[in-house]
């Protein structure tokens, strides 16, 4: 049996499996991590604490060689940790009306199979460590890189570039080396996990922008200050989501001209009588997911879960139906500029209606 490549990173701790037989690794919350502190987010070691950095990175369990990359990378440890809450957040965010709601509770059972939810897990978690470290570089949070300074313009003459731009060319670079060089797999689930882990990178390429203010007399644009700029990792998860939504299950079939296992997808009824392989924007499943309804070793389930009457109880409660409470709620209301320069607001309350999932 083959164990599951992961880079489980908890909120305050890091905990990591080496990659079997893939150049994919799970970035991310498995719910089982012992919690260990950290120092706080962008504090930076005096130079008489440098050896700071080296017991971060030795709380982390990497790989030995992960580890040497590590320890070589001073602010990489604060950055694994940034990534791994970027991306709870923006998972949870995204399956917040969803029956799988991104729980931590079932993790480890749910990174152990092939559902869409497993495809999600590995794109978010890799596409929120691309996006952190080419962050990471442009606020000067780790020594070995800086500013992206590489725009690839034809009249570069034309453009100044003055504003610290995220390092994605880095980025990117560091990432493949961190999780190890390609190698082929005769192993469907490392080949779907390493398919998935670059959609998420992907998604955090596809947002990379160049942003430009214009300096001159009147307006007249007489020189133009660029940078390269990622989109907010809020628009990246809602490409992953619509992945998720549209993934593609896939069997595995050798190419026999290069001698390998390949992603395959079915043909479908009506469709071409010979499969196809996914795209590589896809999602990759291998195993239709279980209902999320019960309590099970996937997820805690539904019931108490809070819903909307309108849009989501119906589905959400799984037809259990829902219960109806009032509350008193609380906020602010009334507010008016004073001078100067705050805003003062009332305290309101009205009641409200709540409608949870029964048991």
């Amino acid at each position: 049996m083959r164990p599951v490549p992961a880079l489980a990173l908890a909120a305050l701790c890091l905990l990591a499996l080496p990659a079997a037989a893939a150049a994919a690794a799970y970035f991310g919350l498995t719910g089982r991590e012992v919690l260990t502190p950290f120092p706080g987010p962008g504090t930076e070691a005096a130079p008489a604490q440098a050896g700071a950095h080296l017991k971060q990175c030795d709380l982390l369990k990497l790989s030995r060689r992960q580890k040497q990359l590590c320890r070589r990378e001073p602010g990489l440890a604060e950055t694994l940790r940034d990534a791994a809450h970027l991306g709870l957040l923006e998972c949870q965010f995204q399956f917040r009306q969803e029956r799988w709601n991104c729980s931590l509770e079932g993790r480890t059972g749910l990174l152990q199979r092939g559902f869409k939810e497993t495809a999600f897990l590995y794109a978010v978690s890799a596409a929120a460590l691309t996006h952190a470290l080419a962050r990471a570089c442009s606020a000067g949070r780790m020594e070995r890189c800086t500013c992206d300074d590489s725009p690839g313009l034809e009249s570069r003459q034309a453009w100044q570039w003055g504003v610290c731009g995220d390092n994605l060319k880095y980025s990117t670079k560091f990432l493949s080396n961190f999780l190890g060089p390609k190698r082929g797999s005769k192993d469907l689930r490392a080949r779907a996990d390493a398919h998935n882990t670059h959609v998420g990178i992907k998604a955090v390429k596809s947002g990379l922008r160049t942003t430009c203010k214009c300096h001159g007399v009147s307006g007249s644009c007489a020189v133009r200050t660029c940078w390269k700029q990622l989109s907010p990792f809020r628009e990246t998860g809602q490409v992953l989501k619509l992945r998720y939504d549209t993934a593609v299950k896939v069997s595995s079939a050798t190419n026999e001209a290069l001698g390998r296992l390949e992603l395959w997808a079915p043909a479908k009824p009506g469709g071409p009588t010979k499969g196809l392989a996914p795209r590589p924007g896809d999602l990759v499943y291998m195993e239709d997911s279980p209902s999320f309804c019960r309590p099970s070793k996937y997820s805690p389930g539904t019931a108490g879960r809070v819903c909307s009457r309108d849009s989501s109880c119906s589905s959400l409660c799984c037809g259990r139906g829902y219960d109806t409470q009032s509350r008193m709620a609380v906020f602010s209301c009334h507010c008016q500029v004073q001078w100067c320069c705050y805003v003062e607001c009332q305290q309101c309350a009205q009641q409200e209606l709540v409608y949870t999932c029964k048991r």
